[in-house]
Protein backbone atom coordinates (compact mmCIF):
# COMPACT_ATOMS: atom_id res chain seq x y z
CA UNK A 1 0.00 0.00 0.00
CA UNK A 2 1.46 3.33 -1.03
CA UNK A 3 1.58 6.28 1.33
CA UNK A 4 1.66 9.92 0.22
CA UNK A 5 3.23 12.63 2.34
CA UNK A 6 2.84 16.24 1.26
CA UNK A 7 4.82 19.33 2.20
CA UNK A 8 3.92 22.96 1.46
CA UNK A 9 7.03 24.89 0.51
CA UNK A 10 8.39 28.25 -0.65
CA UNK A 11 6.85 31.57 -1.66
CA UNK A 12 4.27 29.90 -3.90
CA UNK A 13 2.88 27.43 -1.32
CA UNK A 14 3.97 24.61 -3.63
CA UNK A 15 3.14 20.99 -2.82
CA UNK A 16 6.12 18.65 -2.69
CA UNK A 17 5.25 14.97 -2.34
CA UNK A 18 6.93 11.79 -1.17
CA UNK A 19 5.35 8.50 -2.24
CA UNK A 20 6.57 5.45 -0.32
CA UNK A 21 5.69 1.86 0.52
CA UNK A 22 6.09 -0.71 3.29
CA UNK A 23 9.55 -1.58 1.91
CA UNK A 24 10.64 2.01 2.66
CA UNK A 25 11.26 2.64 -1.02
CA UNK A 26 10.22 6.12 -2.07
CA UNK A 27 9.98 8.73 -4.81
CA UNK A 28 10.43 12.46 -4.25
CA UNK A 29 8.20 14.59 -6.46
CA UNK A 30 8.69 18.29 -7.23
CA UNK A 31 11.20 19.22 -4.50
CA UNK A 32 10.30 22.85 -3.86
CA UNK A 33 12.13 23.24 -0.56
CA UNK A 34 13.68 26.70 -0.48
CA UNK A 35 14.72 27.60 3.07
CA UNK A 36 16.98 25.67 5.43
CA UNK A 37 13.95 24.95 7.61
CA UNK A 38 12.03 23.48 4.67
CA UNK A 39 14.96 21.33 3.65
CA UNK A 40 15.34 20.14 7.24
CA UNK A 41 11.65 19.24 7.40
CA UNK A 42 11.77 17.00 4.35
CA UNK A 43 15.14 15.55 5.31
CA UNK A 44 13.87 14.72 8.80
CA UNK A 45 10.79 12.95 7.42
CA UNK A 46 12.90 10.81 5.10
CA UNK A 47 15.40 9.96 7.84
CA UNK A 48 12.86 9.29 10.59
CA UNK A 49 10.89 6.94 8.35
CA UNK A 50 14.01 5.21 7.04
CA UNK A 51 13.05 5.94 3.43
CA UNK A 52 15.22 5.13 0.44
CA UNK A 53 14.67 7.69 -2.32
CA UNK A 54 14.88 5.79 -5.60
CA UNK A 55 13.70 8.45 -8.04
CA UNK A 56 13.17 12.20 -8.23
CA UNK A 57 10.18 13.08 -10.40
CA UNK A 58 9.17 16.45 -11.82
CA UNK A 59 5.66 17.20 -12.99
CA UNK A 60 7.19 20.27 -14.64
CA UNK A 61 10.18 22.55 -14.16
CA UNK A 62 8.78 25.90 -13.06
CA UNK A 63 10.90 27.56 -10.39
CA UNK A 64 8.61 26.85 -7.43
CA UNK A 65 8.72 23.11 -8.16
CA UNK A 66 12.50 22.79 -8.47
CA UNK A 67 14.01 25.04 -5.80
CA UNK A 68 15.19 21.97 -3.90
CA UNK A 69 16.14 19.94 -6.96
CA UNK A 70 19.91 20.40 -6.75
CA UNK A 71 19.85 19.56 -3.04
CA UNK A 72 17.79 16.44 -3.70
CA UNK A 73 20.02 15.24 -6.53
CA UNK A 74 23.21 15.87 -4.57
CA UNK A 75 21.86 14.09 -1.50
CA UNK A 76 20.16 11.05 -3.01
CA UNK A 77 22.23 10.70 -6.19
CA UNK A 78 19.36 9.34 -8.27
CA UNK A 79 18.22 10.50 -11.72
CA UNK A 80 15.62 13.21 -12.22
CA UNK A 81 12.66 12.11 -14.34
CA UNK A 82 11.00 14.80 -16.44
CA UNK A 83 9.61 15.45 -19.93
CA UNK A 84 12.16 16.74 -22.44
CA UNK A 85 9.85 19.63 -23.39
CA UNK A 86 10.50 21.20 -19.97
CA UNK A 87 14.30 21.05 -20.21
CA UNK A 88 14.21 24.56 -21.62
CA UNK A 89 12.18 25.70 -18.60
CA UNK A 90 14.71 24.13 -16.24
CA UNK A 91 17.54 25.80 -18.12
CA UNK A 92 15.83 29.16 -17.52
CA UNK A 93 15.94 28.72 -13.73
CA UNK A 94 18.59 31.39 -13.17
CA UNK A 95 16.63 33.95 -15.15
CA UNK A 96 13.42 32.99 -13.38
CA UNK A 97 15.16 33.43 -10.04
CA UNK A 98 16.26 36.95 -10.90
CA UNK A 99 12.65 37.90 -11.57
CA UNK A 100 11.91 36.89 -7.97
CA UNK A 101 15.02 38.58 -6.60
CA UNK A 102 16.86 35.28 -6.08
CA UNK A 103 20.32 34.25 -7.17
CA UNK A 104 20.22 30.58 -8.18
CA UNK A 105 23.07 28.50 -9.52
CA UNK A 106 22.49 26.51 -12.71
CA UNK A 107 21.05 23.07 -11.99
CA UNK A 108 23.42 20.22 -12.74
CA UNK A 109 21.57 16.93 -12.47
CA UNK A 110 21.31 13.62 -14.31
CA UNK A 111 18.04 13.59 -16.25
CA UNK A 112 15.98 10.67 -17.54
CA UNK A 113 13.43 11.91 -20.03
CA UNK A 114 9.94 10.43 -19.81
CA UNK A 115 7.08 10.68 -22.27
CA UNK A 116 3.42 9.95 -22.83
CA UNK A 117 2.74 6.23 -22.53
CA UNK A 118 5.75 5.43 -20.36
CA UNK A 119 5.24 3.59 -17.08
CA UNK A 120 7.25 3.88 -13.90
CA UNK A 121 7.31 1.08 -11.34
CA UNK A 122 7.60 1.36 -7.56
CA UNK A 123 7.94 -2.24 -6.34
CA UNK A 124 5.12 -3.43 -8.58
CA UNK A 125 2.92 -0.33 -8.32
CA UNK A 126 2.65 1.06 -11.84
CA UNK A 127 2.41 4.74 -12.67
CA UNK A 128 1.19 5.78 -16.11
CA UNK A 129 2.50 9.04 -17.51
CA UNK A 130 0.27 11.49 -19.34
CA UNK A 131 1.77 14.44 -21.17
CA UNK A 132 -0.65 17.32 -20.56
CA UNK A 133 0.96 20.55 -21.83
CA UNK A 134 -0.57 23.99 -21.59
CA UNK A 135 0.70 25.20 -18.23
CA UNK A 136 4.21 24.33 -19.32
CA UNK A 137 5.24 22.53 -22.51
CA UNK A 138 6.41 19.43 -20.66
CA UNK A 139 3.83 19.10 -17.90
CA UNK A 140 3.13 15.48 -17.00
CA UNK A 141 0.73 13.68 -14.69
CA UNK A 142 1.68 10.51 -12.78
CA UNK A 143 -1.31 8.17 -12.42
CA UNK A 144 -1.55 5.09 -10.22
CA UNK A 145 -4.60 3.21 -11.45
CA UNK A 146 -4.46 0.53 -8.75
CA UNK A 147 -4.88 2.94 -5.82
CA UNK A 148 -6.77 5.50 -7.89
CA UNK A 149 -4.68 8.62 -7.45
CA UNK A 150 -2.58 10.96 -9.52
CA UNK A 151 0.06 13.62 -8.96
CA UNK A 152 -1.12 16.34 -11.31
CA UNK A 153 1.39 19.14 -10.81
CA UNK A 154 -0.07 22.42 -12.04
CA UNK A 155 -2.32 20.82 -14.66
CA UNK A 156 -5.48 20.47 -12.55
CA UNK A 157 -6.40 22.00 -9.20
CA UNK A 158 -9.39 21.92 -6.90
CA UNK A 159 -11.83 24.14 -8.82
CA UNK A 160 -9.21 25.45 -11.20
CA UNK A 161 -6.51 24.70 -13.77
CA UNK A 162 -2.91 25.75 -14.20
CA UNK A 163 -2.05 29.21 -15.42
CA UNK A 164 -1.63 29.46 -19.18
CA UNK A 165 -0.25 33.00 -19.37
CA UNK A 166 3.32 31.86 -18.68
CA UNK A 167 6.04 31.09 -21.22
CA UNK A 168 4.77 28.56 -23.79
CA UNK A 169 1.42 28.30 -22.01
CA UNK A 170 -1.63 27.34 -24.08
CA UNK A 171 -5.16 27.45 -22.69
CA UNK A 172 -6.86 25.37 -25.40
CA UNK A 173 -4.15 22.73 -25.20
CA UNK A 174 -4.51 22.42 -21.42
CA UNK A 175 -8.31 22.16 -21.51
CA UNK A 176 -8.14 19.53 -24.25
CA UNK A 177 -5.50 17.51 -22.40
CA UNK A 178 -7.47 17.47 -19.15
CA UNK A 179 -10.69 16.57 -20.93
CA UNK A 180 -9.29 13.78 -23.09
CA UNK A 181 -6.68 12.28 -20.76
CA UNK A 182 -7.78 12.91 -17.16
CA UNK A 183 -11.57 13.23 -17.24
CA UNK A 184 -11.89 9.80 -18.88
CA UNK A 185 -10.45 8.20 -15.73
CA UNK A 186 -12.43 6.77 -12.81
CA UNK A 187 -14.28 9.56 -10.99
CA UNK A 188 -12.99 8.30 -7.64
CA UNK A 189 -9.40 9.02 -8.70
CA UNK A 190 -7.80 11.37 -6.19
CA UNK A 191 -5.90 14.34 -7.56
CA UNK A 192 -2.88 15.60 -5.63
CA UNK A 193 -2.12 18.98 -7.16
CA UNK A 194 0.93 21.20 -7.20
CA UNK A 195 -0.86 23.78 -5.05
CA UNK A 196 -3.88 23.65 -2.76
CA UNK A 197 -5.99 20.77 -1.49
CA UNK A 198 -6.45 17.31 -2.98
CA UNK A 199 -9.56 16.81 -5.07
CA UNK A 200 -11.02 14.08 -7.31
CA UNK A 201 -11.66 13.62 -11.00
CA UNK A 202 -15.39 13.20 -10.41
CA UNK A 203 -15.62 16.43 -8.40
CA UNK A 204 -13.74 18.43 -10.99
CA UNK A 205 -15.79 17.07 -13.89
CA UNK A 206 -18.94 18.19 -12.11
CA UNK A 207 -17.91 21.45 -10.44
CA UNK A 208 -14.76 22.87 -12.03
CA UNK A 209 -15.88 26.17 -13.62
CA UNK A 210 -13.41 25.83 -16.50
CA UNK A 211 -15.38 22.88 -17.84
CA UNK A 212 -18.90 24.20 -17.67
Amino acid sequence: MLQIQGFVFNFASENTYIIYNENKNAWLIDPGNMSAQETQAIDNFITENGLHIQKILLTHAHIDHVLGLQWAFDKFKVPVHMHHEDQEILDMLQASGLRFGMTIDPVKVEVNYIKEGDELDLDGEKFKIYHVPGHSPGSVVYHNENQKFMISGDVLFEGSIGRTDLYKGNYEQLIEGITKKLFVLDGDTQVFSGHGNPTSIGFEKQYNPFFK
